[in-house]
Formats: C-alpha cells, structure tokens, sequence
C-alpha cells in the first residue's frame, strides 16, 4: 500500500507541473489574443481550475456523508496558497501586484474569510447545539459568489475595451492550440491533484495521523498543488498577474463556491478548533494586504515572502503539536 502511495505522489507531481506549464501557456495566449488582461484570466479560467480538486474533494464527500474534513480542506488550501504559494512565487521573484488587486480583489478575499468564520460560529453567536455550515449559509456563500461573478464580467470588458486600440503581442499558439493547452492543463491538474491526495492520504493514515490533521494538512495542501504549480511557473516566467490572481481567486471560489456549494448538497460540521484555523487565515489575508503598502508598493518583495513560509511553518508546527 506505501508503494501504491509513494507510485501515486511521483505521479501526480508530474502530471502537476506539465499540467501547470500547459495551463500557463494556453491561458497568456488566450488573454493576449482576446485582449483580456492577464490578472482576469488568473482570476477565472486558471483559478476555477486549479480549484477543481477541492470543489471535487468537497462535494464528493458532502454527497457521501463524509463532510467532516470539508472545512478544514478549504481552510487549511487557502492558507497554504496564501503563506507558501504566495511566499515561494514572492521569493523566485518579487510579484508586482494590480492596483485591482489591492483595491477590490484582496480585500474581497479577506470579506470571504470573515464572512465564512461569522457563518460556522452559531455555537458561539447564536448559542446553537452544533457549529456547521448549514444549507442556508451555502445559499449566502453562492450569493456572494454570483456578485463575484457579475464583478469579473465588469472586469474582464472593461479591460477588452482598454486594450482595443493597443498593439498586443500575439505571439505564441493559436487559440485552437491556447485553449487545447489550457484544457489538457486543466485535466493534468485535476489528475495529479487526485493522485497526489491519494498518495498522501494513504502514507498518512499509514503513519497513524488523526482526520483533522490530514485534512488541514495532507488534503489541503494536496488539493492546493495545481495553485501551487501554476503560481510557481508563472512567476517563473513572468506572469506575475496570473501569479498572484491565481491565488487570490482560489481562496475566493473556494470560500464563496466551494464551501457554498458543499453546504448545499450536506450541512458541513465546523471541527473543535476551528476558530483557530479562521483566525489565521483572516490574519494572513490582512497581511497581505498590509504587504502591497510597505517598500515597493504594490509588491510582494523576497523577504515578504520569507515572512510568509516562516509563517505557515509555524502554523503546521502548531497543528503537529496540538491537533
């Protein structure tokens, strides 16, 4: 069973940075021909992708009873794509970020995290027998999602209408060979995101960690690789828009839709301890946002992103000592 794993993680790896790569690729291609900006493509088409694998963790094991490590996936994805991804993209290099992104998109994904903590306290607020995500707060979190939605469409033709009379490189595949490489992107993610939550799942129950543990660790960084590989290929090259929109809209769909959507389809049980777990993710957010106002403005700069490995490793020591 450990080879099986083992077999499943060098399998996924693969698979997620060929499938980052293609993503990368196909996406620029297709935001430059369409004269839509990078940080709308990194917002939508990679972002919703790269999320797959949680909404299919998620609602696959809402629709099975199983709903016990929904939370704390989501959680524990967005603090992993926030501290680590953000923070190794921020140390390959500095990532300049969209005035958009400071002004709507990070404080949005900060409104994201304070509304979804808010919702699972009905034990704390409301003096109720169970903190859960009930079918009721999965409607409001769709809501705001639908408002999130209308907001790209603005975005996206706002930004076409900017970009009509500019020169834009064309470089690069045509748009049938852009959107075969951002779909076959796509499915390589979803794969190897599967495989690679699969691999270490069955290595972690093999070393006797509790639920909990696995999902705010093994799963959701697992389920985080695809964010991990796209954010990491685009900085690489460049892209920093779709570097950093990627990430931000990540933990968007996945607080708004992904949670939203699972608590449809089963209420989702908030775990004890939870409440630590939001409040690390809302003070991430804050810092992140508090980054774009200190040295280079608007930049997430290599000691930043230091800081925010040093951070997520602190806070798996802490889950090791006390979960």
């Amino acid at each position: 069973m450990e080879l099986h794993s083992f077999l499943l993680l060098i399998a996924g790896f693969a698979a997620l940075l060929g499938g980052a790569e293609a993503l990368v690729r196909g996406a620029v291609s297709i935001a430059r021909r369409l004269r839509v900006s990078e940080l709308v493509i990194g917002l939508t088409v990679v972002a919703f992708g790269t999320s797959a694998p949680e909404l299919a963790v998620n609602v696959f094991g809402a629709w099975r009873g199983e709903a016990e490590i929904a939370v704390g996936n989501v959680v524990g994805s967005n603090l992993f794509n926030l501290l680590c991804i953000l923070g190794l993209s921020a140390l390959i290099r500095p990532l300049a970020v969209a005035v958009s992104s400071v002004r709507k998109e990070i404080p949005l994904s900060l409104l994201a995290a304070l509304v979804v903590a808010v919702l699972a306290n009905d034990a704390v607020l409301d003096g109720g027998p169970l903190a859960l995500l009930s079918r009721s707060d999965g409607l409001v979190l769709l809501a705001f999602f639908a408002v999130f939605l209308y907001y790209l469409y603005e975005a996206a033709r706002s930004g076409r209408a900017e970009a009509a009379s500019a020169s834009a490189a064309t470089t690069g595949p045509g748009t049938p060979a852009a959107l075969g490489l951002t779909l076959a992107g796509l499915v390589l993610l979803v794969l190897g995101g599967q495989w690679v939550v699969s691999g270490a799942v069955g290595i972690a129950r093999a070393l006797g960690w509790s639920p909990s543990l696995i999902a705010l660790t093994v799963v959701a960084v697992g389920t985080s690789l695809p964010e991990l590989a796209t954010s990491v290929v685009a900085s690489w090259r460049g892209n920093t828009d779709i570097a950093v929109g990627n990430v931000v809209g990540s933990n968007i769909f996945n607080l708004f839709f992904v949670l939203g959507t699972s608590a449809v389809v089963g209420p989702l049980p908030v775990a004890a301890g939870a409440n630590v777990d939001f409040a690390v993710l809302i003070a991430a957010s804050v810092l992140l946002l508090l980054a774009m106002f200190t040295g280079g403005r608007r930049v997430l700069d290599r000691w930043e992103g230091g800081l925010f490995l040093a951070g997520y490793a602190a806070y798996v020591t802490y889950l090791v000592a006390y979960r």
